[in-house]
């Protein structure tokens, strides 16, 4: 979220931003009665607080049934529908059942809400609790927090942007061609999923799911897809995009490129059977290292090394989303400028300076910049319709 002190609003705004966070409880009551009236009367959902952390939720019940291979793949993945999430779904609908009560999804990141949450709240508890198993609950938590994502997002989200349907840029995304030595791994903390400012999606509206693969993170299924491919490929075609301030990452000449290349007779190079693989870790700051250290567990079992080889680029700078979504001072970027990043200084090598990755680097960055144009039109709107519901509270 991006905070403001309240200092630094003027008279009016600091009385709008009270009378947004510190509403008497009846007027909070007829708001939200007012949103379930009209989220019902549109048949879909309607998002109330996400727009500024960027959850994929609104404040609808999650409609419909179990989660089909076309609408989970719809979300830009190419797996099958996680049997954890599915197993979930069921016990939410059950729940439902039991309690005589729907489910209802708002707030913060699109989360449960009203007396079905409570119930709902007791019931994972206790699931969670009973787990013995580390993995196990790494596992029940991320299909939780995604199963939540996908029914709350149902009929609000636009499926390929993430963003409300009112607000969808898919037709201002320009598909581009990733070069085929390349392969970007999109490890995505389930907490990010669906999220409207999350910029690793805009890496597979680009390229395609084939060239940027998305991989949650605690979700088996797509973990092993992700390390099937790393031990196909080999320990030398896989590379981690950290730049953690605590290591001591290589450059982006350190790779060896001629892995990628094999000759076909003379003088001439054609491409291998094998890409690069990149791995992007795509969350916050606080829930990276736990990504970084659950890639590194599974290197060492499965090359038995420690050493995870991690690539810093020396010519990033700030991203235009951290004005969104601020970073540490030391590394203010996000996942698509970082991916844009690696791009341009692939294509200072002499070996790939011929392939045209500055102009992917490029279809990178324009989108992220059509992002960043939908976020701030959208924080403009709602910050004019609390603007006229304080107006018209001073008329009264």
């Amino acid at each position: 979220m991006l905070a403001t002190p309240a200092r630094s609003f003027p008279p009016r705004c600091r009385r709008i931003q009270a009378y947004k966070y510190n509403k008497p409880r009846s007027v909070r009551a007829r708001a939200a009665s007012s949103m379930a009236a009209a989220a019902e009367t549109k048949g879909g959902v309607i998002g109330a607080g996400e727009v500024e952390n960027g959850g994929g939720g609104g404040g609808g019940g999650g409609g419909g049934g179990e989660v089909s291979l076309r609408e989970w793949q719809g979300w830009g993945t190419s797996s099958p529908v996680p049997a954890m999430v599915t197993e979930v779904i069921r016990e939410l609908r059950a729940l439902e059942l039991e309690t005589d009560s729907s489910m209802r999804f708002g707030g913060l990141g699109g989360k449960l809400q009203g007396e079905f949450k409570v119930q709902e709240d007791k019931k994972h508890r206790k699931v969670y609790d009973s787990l013995t198993d580390s993995e196990r609950k790494l596992q029940f938590f991320a299909a939780r927090q995604i199963a939540c994502r996908l029914l709350g997002s149902r009929g609000y989200l636009c499926q390929k942007c993430w963003l409300p349907k009112e607000d969808c840029m898919c037709s201002r995304i320009v598909p581009c061609s990733l070069w085929d030595g390349i392969r970007f791994w999109l490890y995505m903390h389930p907490k990010d999923f669906l999220r409207q400012n999350n910029t690793g999606k805009l890496l597979w509206q680009i390229f395609g799911t084939q060239a940027a693969t998305l991989c949650l993170f605690g979700i088996t299924e797509h973990e092993e897809i992700m390390w099937h491919a790393f031990s196909h490929a080999g320990k030398g075609m896989v590379w981690l995009l950290y730049p953690n301030k605590n290591l001591f990452p290589k450059s982006v000449q350190d790779i060896v490129i001629d892995g990628v290349f094999r000759k076909t007779g003379g003088q001439d190079m054609d491409l291998g059977d094998e890409p690069l693989n990149f791995v992007l870790i795509d969350g916050t700051w606080s829930n990276s290292a736990a990504m970084y250290k659950r890639l590194k567990e599974r290197w060492k079992l499965t090359w038995g090394d420690e050493d995870l080889p991690c690539i810093s680029l020396s010519t990033l700078g700030a991203s235009v989303m951290h004005k969104l979504r601020p970073q540490p001072s030391w590394d203010r970027t996000c996942t698509a400028a970082a991916a844009a990043g690696l791009l341009s200084e692939l294509h200072l090598r002499p070996q790939l300076s011929t392939l045209r990755l500055d102009k992917q680097a490029e279809a990178v960055e324009q989108a992220l910049d059509f992002l960043l144009d939908s976020l701030t039109s959208r924080r403009l709107r709602m910050g004019r319709s609390i603007t006229r519901r304080e107006r018209h509270k001073n008329c009264v």
